[in-house]
């Protein structure tokens, strides 16, 4: 801060007048902005008024830095295991009193209690940043941009990011990978480039703009006054939980036939596969099985293989529709639908050579 004054030469009634063109948003007044205070001094000497005296202080306006970054919604991000370019949204506002670049970077959880409830147990693939370019809160790969920093953020100003990744396969039903959001306050004034890294002053109050870190609650993945903030969210794998059972019957024979038959040349054999999808999974669907014959049994045509069929008591019942087939000794079927807590079978009969 600088001041300039002149002496005042009696004592005397004094007025006070404050100028100076200043800017304001929500951080405050804007940095480098000047504040000039002039105080204006009249009196009089012998009942005769003489010429007024004047004193000014003219203060420059530091830089506050501060920042937001939050989750943009309220719920997880519901994913299957596979799924490509799956997206959790965040917003950037920078709640400094002067325009700022920002540095950002997509961050994974190890582990612990994920921004939605559930324990982080897997790692998301391919993390990518994008800002939404369209301001549409959608994210849009052909129209968003890709980027590792936001440029030229005006005091006051939002910017929403996308982080997206994807998820691998043979994960649980369930399962949680928390990701996050780092946002840095960086030197602005350079288009299209991330600006350097910004330095607190140190020491007493300087006449310069000198500046100030005030982010003083810390977020999951930042410290109080760095010039940083974070925030999380997650991801939670909603799929199918399938298990097989695959077993067999002697359902007659040629010396016993039907009584108490024995696994003899020329016995029938029931084979019954038996798909369950776990209690509370989703739904699989296009369920196709595919179950080549041993050399040493021949497939039955005239029962033909059931597809959809149920089970009784651990029993596989023939109550399925015939629309699966058996080519070259091997026989396939196709379950359409498949929800929690739910078991259809295929079924067909072979004949031991």
């Amino acid at each position: 801060m600088k001041s300039t004054s002149r002496m005042l030469g009696a004592t005397s009634a004094l007025a006070l007048f404050a100028f100076g063109a200043t800017s304001a948003h929500a951080a405050g007044t804007t940095a480098g902005d000047t504040i000039t205070n002039e105080a204006t001094v009249s009196f009089q000497v012998g009942g005769i008024s003489q010429n007024t005296q004047t004193a000014s202080d003219t203060l420059v306006v530091d830089r506050k830095i501060n920042l937001t970054v939050a989750e943009d919604g309220t719920a997880t991000t519901v994913v299957t295991p596979g799924s490509v370019s799956q997206v959790t949204t965040f917003t950037v506002t920078n709640t400094s009193n002067a325009p700022l670049d920002f540095a950002l970077e997509g961050l994974q959880q190890t582990g612990g209690t994920a921004a939605h409830g559930g324990t982080d147990s897997f790692q998301a693939t391919n993390v990518r940043l994008f800002v939404d370019s369209d301001d549409n809160g959608i994210f849009d790969a052909g129209a968003d941009t890709l980027v590792t920093f936001l440029d030229e953020v005006a005091a006051d100003a939002t910017r929403r990011v996308f982080v997206v990744t994807d998820i691998p396969l043979g994960l649980a039903n369930g399962a949680v990978a928390g990701v996050g959001l780092r946002a840095t306050a960086r030197e602005a004034g350079t288009a299209n480039t991330q600006g350097a890294t910004l330095t607190q002053t140190t020491g007493a109050n300087t006449a310069n703009m000198d500046t100030v870190f005030a982010d003083t609650v810390a977020g999951p993945d930042d410290s109080e006054r760095d010039a940083a903030q974070s925030a999380r969210d997650d991801y939670t794998v909603a799929t199918a939980m399938l298990t097989v059972v695959k077993t067999s019957r002697i359902v007659s024979d040629p010396v016993n036939l039907t009584v108490n038959p024995k696994m003899i040349p020329g016995a029938v054999i029931e084979y019954c596969i038996a798909v369950t999808n776990a209690p509370g999974a989703s739904a699989a669907a296009s369920i196709g099985i595919n179950d080549p014959l041993p050399t040493t049994v021949t497939y039955e045509p005239s029962f033909g293989v059931k597809v959809d069929g149920t089970v009784s008591g651990g029993v596989c019942l023939a109550d399925g529709a015939t629309a699966g087939a058996e080519s070259a000794g091997t026989v396939t079927g196709t379950i359409a639908s498949l929800t929690g807590g739910e078991t259809k079978t295929v079924l067909f009969h072979a004949t031991i050579d």
